[in-house]
């Protein structure tokens, strides 16, 4: 089994260090959130707020497909399982994500040979841009995690979601 050196896990800008705030963030969410069907029906504030934002990333703006909190909950608990137990067969009549679909083709060239020599030549730029944005995605969705639980303690606090 291999070992994780003290010094890798202590770096703060470390993969290990970033996927574990993430799922500590997420932890907390689902310890906090103890009735999650109260999110049902209650409006993401973060629309308003990533109009306003500067785009660095020079990116195009993605509007969040989660309709309401409570589906926003749903996907960093989703998102935090996949973490943990790796890609699970999901069931849905869609079939097979982006990410297992991807898995599988990867698997297939392995076995086949078909890694032409300019994709192998280049594995470690491919690495450092795919790292590069796995650090921004789980940086987004901590800070995520870490809004929805506040949102739910200030809106349960103040008994907002009291029907």
């Amino acid at each position: 089994m291999m070992q994780i050196s003290i010094d890798s896990a202590s770096n703060k800008h470390s993969l290990i260090n970033v996927m574990h705030r993430f799922i500590a963030a997420a932890n907390n969410m689902d310890e906090t959130i103890m009735v999650p069907s109260l999110l049902r029906d209650v409006p993401l504030e973060e629309q308003a707020a990533s109009k306003v934002e500067p785009n660095n990333n020079q990116e195009a703006p993605c509007p969040n497909k989660q309709r309401d909190m409570y589906e926003h909950y749903l996907l960093l608990k989703s998102i935090k399982n996949d973490m943990e137990w790796g890609l699970l067969k999901r069931e849905m009549s869609s079939g097979a994500s982006f990410l297992e679909m991807a898995v599988k083709q990867e698997e297939q060239q392995s076995v086949t040979g078909d890694l032409l020599p300019d994709e192998n030549s280049d594995l470690e730029n491919q690495f450092h841009y795919h790292l590069r944005g796995l650090f921004g995605v789980l940086s987004k969705l901590t800070l995520q995690a870490d809004h929805l639980t506040n949102r739910y303690k200030r809106e349960i606090g103040g008994g907002n979601f009291m029907r």
